[in-house]
C-alpha cells in the first residue's frame, strides 16, 4: 500500500481590492479560508480553470491579460484529509463584485500579510501570499 499522499492540482487567484487587501474564501463545512480558484479539469489550462472557477464561485470575470504567475506551491490540503494540494497561483484582476456562490460560504478581505490568528490555509499563508508580497515589493 502506498503512503504517498494524493496530490490535488488547483489554480488559485490573488485578487486585491483598492486598499491592498486580498480576497479569501471559505467553503461550506470548512472553518479555514483559502484563495479563490479550484481544481483543473482534464485538458484545461490554468487561466481557463481560473476563469471558470471565479465565475462559478464569485460571479466575477477574470481579466486574463492581467494575470501574473506567482509560482506553483504545495502544502497539506485543508479540506481533504491525507491529501496534498499543488496550487499554481496568479495575481489577477477581475471585473464585477465578488459574491459567495456555489460551494463558497463566506468571503473576507484580509491584509496581504494576514494576522497570525486568522484561519488561513497553509498554502496561502506560507506560499501564495508571501509570493504576492514579493512580486509587489512588499516585505
Amino acid at each position: 500500500m502506498s503512503t504517498t499522499p494524493r496530490v490535488i492540482l488547483t489554480v488559485a487567484a490573488v485578487i486585491l481590492d483598492d486598499h491592498g487587501r486580498v480576497l479569501v474564501v471559505r467553503k461550506h463545512g470548512s472553518s479555514t479560508f483559502i484563495q479563490p480558484g479550484g481544481k483543473r479539469a482534464p485538458g484545461e489550462d490554468a487561466l481557463a480553470t481560473l476563469a471558470r472557477e471565479l465565475d462559478e464561485e464569485l460571479g466575477v470575470v477574470l481579466d486574463a491579460a492581467s494575470a501574473r504567475r506567482l509560482g506553483e506551491f504545495q502544502a497539506p490540503a485543508v479540506n481533504e484529509a491525507g491529501c496534498t494540494v499543488s496550487g499554481e497561483a496568479f495575481l489577477v484582476q477581475v471585473s464585477g463584485t465578488p459574491l459567495a456562490a456555489a460551494e463558497i460560504a463566506e468571503l473576507a478581505w484580509i491584509p496581504l500579510d494576514p494576522p497570525a490568528d486568522f484561519p488561513l490555509a497553509p498554502l496561502s499563508r506560507q506560499h501564495i501570499l508571501p509570493a504576492a508580497r514579493a512580486l509587489l515589493g512588499q516585505p
